[in-house]
């Protein structure tokens, strides 16, 4: 198992290129402007305050698979999502749906994923289930590996359906890694041996915490995967009383 030195670094030298908005006051504007009922329900849910300690914390890991990269031009096919906290994974409420893309499915994503034209045909729309997965995710905090995929894919194809997007706070497995890495080969002496990051791939950084192996591309694998790897990222690299605002976006 990989050890990477003192629990405090990451959370010492955890930074973002851009501002953080304040989510708990984010949230109450949202409430009053939004429209769709489901929408305005999960904003009136509220979120934590930034200084809410880890150990205090209820996530949601949330995986989506879909037709392609681009959240403009394609959808999402399915959809994973497994509550955890600081101590524990639910994995009995989790759950997975395969919804009906707006777009069509092409061979190439059908090769990664796995979920068939005839598997989409048969499936609801995501306006049918968004309730329950508005309710899955509602005061919980939501971590993601890669965090462009799910929020930019999720606002984007409510807007396509309801004329309206959606905002939340995720804490992005992919990035803490990032850092932790870009950390690892920092000084003069790494670069002069000329030491490059590790990869950030889901995989790559389950391996370096013992964490066993699973196969990719099925939105609830992933969403465990990913729930399992932020806790190996807190146990190495934080601590219980760290607040979510230092792993947040």
């Amino acid at each position: 198992m990989f050890h990477y030195g003192s629990k405090q670094s990451a959370s010492a030298h955890f930074t973002r290129n851009m501002p953080v908005p304040d989510w708990h006051l984010r949230f109450k504007t949202l409430a009053q402007e939004a429209k769709d009922s489901r929408i305005k329900s999960y904003y009136q849910t509220g979120i934590i305050s930034e200084d809410t300690p880890l150990s205090e914390v209820s996530f949601v890991a949330l995986d989506f698979e879909t037709t392609g990269l681009n959240s403009e031009t394609d959808d999402i096919v399915s959809i994973g999502l497994v509550p955890f906290d600081f101590h524990r994974i639910y994995c009995r409420e989790s759950q997975h749906w395969v919804v009906k893309p707006k777009v069509k499915l092409e061979e190439d994503s059908v090769v990664i994923h796995g979920i068939t034209h005839s598997d989409v045909q048969q499936a609801p729309d995501l306006r049918r289930i968004l309730e329950a997965v508005l309710d899955a995710l509602a005061g919980k905090v939501v971590v993601v590996h890669y965090k462009n995929i799910e929020r930019q894919f999720m606002d984007r194809a409510l807007k396509i359906r309801l004329g309206e997007g959606i905002e939340f706070p995720v804490v992005d497995t992919l990035a803490i890694e990032a850092t932790i890495q870009q950390q690892l080969i920092s000084g003069l002496w790494n670069i002069l041996k000329g030491k490059r990051p590790g990869s950030v791939r889901l995989g790559k950084c389950r391996s370096r915490y013992g964490l066993p192996a699973y196969q990719p591309h099925h939105a609830l694998t992933d969403s465990l995967a990913t729930a399992e790897l932020l806790q190996a990222q807190i146990a190495y690299h934080f601590t219980p009383e760290t607040p979510i605002g230092h792993l947040w976006e």
